[in-house]
């Protein structure tokens, strides 16, 4: 039997590259969510720096790594093995969070966390081109969902791992970003020991520029996904919105238990409904995905009792199994296999650019009209970006036509 036909028979877990990925996902997320949850305290409380010094610092982070999002997976398209450039992605921000512990000022936290996103900007395009290539088209949904359920899980972990230190072992702040150097250099291990790429043959490297023009009609394709982007603000407003309502605002363990339970639902869901993508369609799955948010958005602005927002902001997860692996399978199946690094940098770059105005026009909203309104707008534009990828063609074999 073939390795193809091998692979094929397995689920997409069980191949030894998907599983490595998920591993080195998790323990890099462990890593990640020990730290960044808690710089809004160390800036504030140990560094004497307000708001504008962290929306500064996630501001330029984000655009960082977007950018270098898309330039990442276009270098990869031309190499013939794309894991030197995943395995950077993951080692700078193993070696960048620890460096918090010696941080003087809300300069050197900036620096650092724009650092560690260069990191994820290099290694995000790369390794979404590598999942695509590991596994056969009818299993790919169910791939990136497992992938996706693996970096959640890292999220629920990750806090849960500082909150332990800083009360139970009463470390502080600085110690609990030394100790992130150790699921950051576990992930380091497992890539370079269990992830295995064969090599691409030049038939499949692309020898066009780093920064390709879209293929035909991919804007058709990110139309519906950059709309429902603008909808799907961060997590942190759904968790407030709880908070409001429960009237725990004041409560130092309320927010990070809601985002742990969050994350558990989205964990959950990922590896539950990712194959759900494969079986009934991808454009099926994702617009349903899509409804369902905008349906928790609206039960959010309007629910009043605790025990209904609380249901409905951890319900507010479950669209992530219907929405993570769908969408990345789409672009997997849009794109040639020569050009799937590019393909996956203009995805990434289009939904990470237009995170940042969501947030900012959700928060003005909220601040200005109220909650009920932020929630109600941004179930709209959901709805609608539902509405749009329902009326895309038949999902083609790659590449896409117009």
């Amino acid at each position: 039997m073939s390795e193809a036909a091998r692979t094929r028979r397995l689920r997409p877990w069980q191949v030894p590259s998907v599983l490595a990925l998920g591993i080195v996902s998790f323990f890099s997320d462990v890593a990640s969510e020990m730290v960044a949850p808690l710089l809004p305290l160390f800036l504030t409380s140990s560094l004497g720096a307000g708001p504008a010094a962290l929306g500064l610092m996630e501001g330029l982070a984000d655009a960082t790594a977007s950018f270098l999002k898309l330039v990442s997976g276009g270098l990869s398209d031309r190499m013939s093995r794309r894991k030197g450039l995943v395995g950077l992605g993951y080692a700078i921000p193993a070696i960048a969070r620890p460096l918090m512990a010696l941080a003087s000022s809300a300069g050197h936290v900036i620096a650092i966390r724009t650092f560690d996103r260069v990191g994820k900007g290099l290694r995000t395009s790369p390794r979404d081109a590598l999942l695509a290539e590991a596994v056969p088209p009818e299993t790919r949904s169910e791939a990136f969902g497992f992938h996706r359920a693996m970096d959640h899980a890292g999220a629920v972990i990750g806090p849960l791992v500082a909150v332990v230190l800083l009360t139970w072992c009463a470390l502080d702040l600085r110690t609990v970003f030394a100790l992130a150097a150790i699921p950051g250099a576990i992930s380091l291990v497992v890539l370079v020991w269990l992830l295995k790429e064969a090599p691409r043959s030049r038939e499949l490297r692309t020898v066009g520029p780093i920064l390709a023009p879209p293929e035909r009609g991919e804007w058709r394709l990110l139309l519906p996904m950059g709309l429902f982007t603008l909808a799907a603000t961060s997590d942190l407003f759904v968790v407030l919105r709880a908070q409001e309502v429960l009237g725990v605002q004041d409560s130092l363990l309320a927010l990070p238990l809601l985002w742990v339970g969050l994350h558990m639902v989205k964990s959950s869901s990922a590896l539950l409904l990712g194959r759900l993508g494969d079986r009934i369609g991808l454009s099926k799955t994702l617009g349903s995905g899509f409804l369902l948010f905008a349906a928790v958005y609206a039960g959010l602005a309007w629910a009043q009792t605790p025990a209904l927002v609380l249901a409905l902001a951890l319900a507010h997860g479950i669209h992530t199994g219907l929405v993570e692996g769908p969408e990345r399978a789409m672009i997997a199946a849009f794109a040639p296999p020569q050009r799937q690094g590019a393909a996956f940098g203009r995805y990434h770059l289009v939904t990470g650019l237009l995170a940042l105005p969501a947030g900012a026009l959700f928060g003005a909203l909220w601040q200005v009209h109220g909650s009920s309104t932020a929630f109600l707008a941004a179930a709209g534009v959901a709805a609608t970006a539902a509405v749009c990828v329902w009326l895309l063609p038949p999902q083609p074999q790659s590449p896409l036509r117009p």
